[in-house]
This record gives C-alpha cells, sequence and structure tokens, in this order.
C-alpha cells in the first residue's frame, strides 16, 4: 500500500488543530506529516498519533517531497503557497475561499460531488462551512425528487469567523454581565470601520457587502450550491438565495431551509426517509417528543443532522427543514480530510497538467 507524505497549512489554528485530529482518525495512510504555520509559531509542538511534531515556518521549500496538503491558513497565504506546492508535485486540498470559483478547480462535497475530483489540476477547494451542510442534506432529495429553488437563512456560530472572534464572543459576555464596558474589535467584519458586539445579540452580516446589497456570504452560498450541484456558478435553472446571519453560539452552524421540488405528489414521509438514508445525514424529527438537532448536539461530530421537516402549507411540492452541523468538523477539517479520503481511494493523489 502507498504511503503518502502529508503537510497541513496553518496547522495551529482551530481548523488545522481538527485536522491533525480527523487526519489520525482517516484510512489516509502517512508516511510523514509535516505541520506549517506562521513564523510566530515556529517550535511549537503538536501531537499526531501520539507523537510530537514541531511546527516549521511555511515556506515554497516546505512542500518538496510533499504528496499531499491540506490548508486552512486564510487565503493570502493559500494564494501564495499552494501554488508552490503544486509546482513540486503535491495536490492540495484548500479550506480558504481563494480558489472555489475558479473554473479549473473543483468544488468538492464528497457526499455530493466526488466525479469532479477526477478533473483537478492540484488543487481542490473545500466549499464555505455553511454551503457544505445545506448541499449534504438537500443533494439526496435533488436526486430522488428534483430541486427547483432554495431559500436559506443560516444561524452561524462566531468560531465560523475564527478563533479571535470566537474569544471576543466570551470576553464579551463576561462583560456585559459584569457591566463592563464592551469590546467590539471583530464582528461583523474585522476590517470594515463599525464593529458591534455579537454576545446577547445577532448580527445580519457575514462578511462584507456587495453592491447589489447581498453580503459576500450570501454570495458564496449562492454560487458555490450552484457549482457543486449543477456544475455552473451562474447556472440559472436552480434557483437560490440566502440570508446569513451570526449568533451568540461558539460552535455548530444552524439553517432554515426551505426548498421546492416541482413534485406535488411526495409528502413529509418522502423527504424524511430519502434524508434517513442519505450519506452523512442523521434525522432527528419528532416534533411530538420536541426531538430535534441543536448546534450543542452537534459539536464534535462528522454527521449533518436534520429536523423540524414540513410541507409548505402554501405551495405544494414544497418543503422546509432545520440543518445542523459542527462548522469546525464537516464545515471545514472533516469535509477536507474527506476529499482526501476520495483522492487516496480513487488514485488521484497526483498533479494533472
Amino acid at each position: 500500500m502507498r504511503e503518502y507524505n502529508v503537510a497541513i497549512l496553518g496547522a495551529t489554528g482551530a481548523v488545522g488543530t481538527r485536522m491533525i485530529e480527523q487526519l489520525a482518525q482517516s484510512n489516509i495512510p502517512v508516511k510523514k506529516l509535516k505541520l506549517l504555520a506562521s513564523k510566530k509559531s515556529v517550535g511549537q509542538k503538536r501531537y499526531f498519533n501520539g507523537t510530537a511534531i514541531v511546527i516549521e515556518e511555511a515556506t515554497p521549500a516546505s512542500f518538496d517531497n510533499i504528496d499531499l496538503v491540506f490548508s486552512s491558513a486564510g487565503g493570502s497565504v493559500s494564494k501564495k503557497l499552494l501554488p508552490e506546492a503544486v509546482k513540486r508535485g503535491a495536490v492540495c486540498v484548500d479550506n480558504t475561499s481563494a480558489f472555489r470559483m475558479e473554473p479549473r478547480v473543483p468544488l468538492v462535497v464528497p457526499e455530493v460531488n466526488p466525479d469532479d475530483l477526477a478533473w483537478h489540476h492540484g488543487i481542490i477547494a473545500n466549499p464555505n462551512c455553511s454551503t457544505i451542510q445545506m448541499v449534504v442534506a438537500l443533494n439526496p432529495i435533488r436526486r430522488k425528487f428534483g430541486l427547483n429553488r432554495i431559500i436559506v437563512s443560516t444561524y452561524q456560530a462566531a468560531s465560523g469567523a475564527g478563533q479571535s472572534a470566537l474569544n471576543e464572543l466570551n470576553m464579551q459576555a463576561k462583560q456585559m454581565l459584569a457591566k463592563q464596558t464592551v469590546t467590539t474589535e471583530m464582528l461583523p467584519v474585522k476590517g470594515e470601520k463599525r464593529h458591534f458586539p455579537l454576545a446577547f445579540n445577532l448580527l445580519p452580516q457575514i462578511d462584507v457587502f456587495e453592491d447589489d446589497g447581498y453580503t459576500h456570504e450570501e454570495w458564496k452560498m449562492i454560487h458555490e450550491t450552484k457549482k457543486i450541484m449543477v456544475g455552473d456558478m451562474n447556472d440559472t435553472t436552480l434557483k437560490v438565495t440566502a440570508t446569513c446571519v451570526r449568533v451568540p453560539v461558539e460552535i455548530g452552524h444552524g439553517e432554515t431551509v426551505y426548498f421546492e421540488t416541482g413534485n406535488e405528489e411526495i409528502n413529509v414521509e418522502d423527504i424524511q426517509k430519502v434524508i434517513a438514508n442519505g450519506d452523512g445525514l442523521e434525522l432527528i424529527d419528532d416534533p411530538t417528543t420536541q426531538t430535534y438537532p441543536t448546534p450543542l448536539s452537534a459539536v464534535g461530530h462528522r454527521e449533518t443532522f436534520v429536523g423540524r421537516v414540513r410541507a409548505d402549507q402554501e405551495e405544494k411540492g414544497a418543503f422546509h427543514m432545520w440543518v445542523v452541523a459542527d462548522n469546525l468538523l464537516k464545515g471545514a477539517a472533516w469535509n477536507a480530510i474527506q476529499i482526501g479520503e476520495c483522492l487516496v481511494a480513487r488514485d488521484l493523489v497526483r498533479v494533472v497538467k
């Protein structure tokens, strides 16, 4: 059996540390693991299968003799270093937005479109965390009954904005409870002029605003969904719209999803059955006993959880559901490692020019 030299770029971050954990639990045969980060993290140690590995500074030369790279170090770092890794023969799975909309870069959720891996040219993009859980939940429905329209509202955890945002949420909660001045430096967007507290609050802005009034997060959900499900980010046959909201939850994104199948003969039980049998899905849905998933119940799990499935009362063939997943696992680290497993299983850990 072939073994692989693997590198994790951004190994000290919230997603990077989970990539190390998920890699250890995966079926990828690892010969050697290299952990890479910025200069300030050099010398720190992380453990892989009980062995301490010293963090190294990420440079182009870091990828010499590396077969497979998992990256979560920020878009600018990915744009700078991943092409260098590909030049050296590595295949890269990137967890940033740097390459997601590039025509020559597959945007992959293994439960949905693993066949797109066949045409990679060295870089595969991990979709946005909120997009991943939604398409996992909708894909078996689309395959069985068709799918014409999606309207999604997200309730996204602070950790989706990074460890600093999560730290600020916890600090704000303590400050508010102590009646102290509240620190606001990170959210909704660090680089924006105005910042608002997330603790005990809701922020209807994730990422910057586009000219049409949608945020970039909403834009990503719309166009990533089309690219993953239909193969064209600008497809007009599948209608998608989104409203993305940051909520004072540490880990775990929730989503309310309205979808139209165009099939007026199906009922709630039909939808529940395909979800219950869907790859990577778990149906938790019994309103008679208040049984449904929550962000807290999803933390630490790889699955995407679905509940509150119900028929729309006005539109036949349309339904609503509640979708929850751990945004740092299925929404990031685990989806990336899953892609790596698919690459290994399909003998695609090689660069095609």
